[in-house]
């Protein structure tokens, strides 16, 4: 039995097409971003004479933060997740809007930098029924494949 929480979205047992393959395609998205977060930092190191090499693990964290806000804000996905035709869902079943957003980088970001919360998110991916993370799972929120 599902909770009302998840009411609005897609049932995993009888429309499993919304959820098959989401979390390697997360994982695959994961790696496009990545890559598109250290081409940003490039013309900052440019243009800062190079100054700014010794607080890269910062300004990546500072960088990726930001892009991850906006491009989730404005598409319920990051450019890597769109490629990857998938996207994030509010509890509602609605593209998330800029607070939610910021509060799911902001969860991201702090699994990210405590690393059994990681390993803890990576596995529920795996393993719930709706493909969560750690993240999803506090927010109520869910990644899918986005419609045809």
């Amino acid at each position: 039995m599902y909770s009302d929480s998840y009411s609005h979205l897609p049932d995993p047992q009888r429309q499993y097409a919304f959820y098959e393959g989401v979390t390697v395609k997360r994982g695959l998205a994961w790696v496009i971003d990545f890559i598109i977060v250290s081409a940003m930092l490039i013309p900052i190191l440019i243009f800062t004479a190079f100054l700014a090499a010794f607080f890269i693990p910062l300004l990546f964290a500072v960088v990726s933060f930001i892009y991850r806000v906006l491009t989730i804000g404005s598409g319920s996905a990051t450019w890597g997740m769109r490629m990857m035709a998938i996207e994030f869902r509010n509890a509602e079943g609605h593209r998330f809007d800029l607070s939610q957003a910021f509060l799911h980088t902001l969860g991201y970001t702090i699994s990210l930098s405590v690393f059994p919360l990681q390993i803890i998110s990576v596995v529920l991916m795996f393993m719930s029924e709706r493909g969560q993370g750690l993240t999803d799972m506090v927010l109520g929120t869910v990644a899918l494949n986005r419609r045809a």
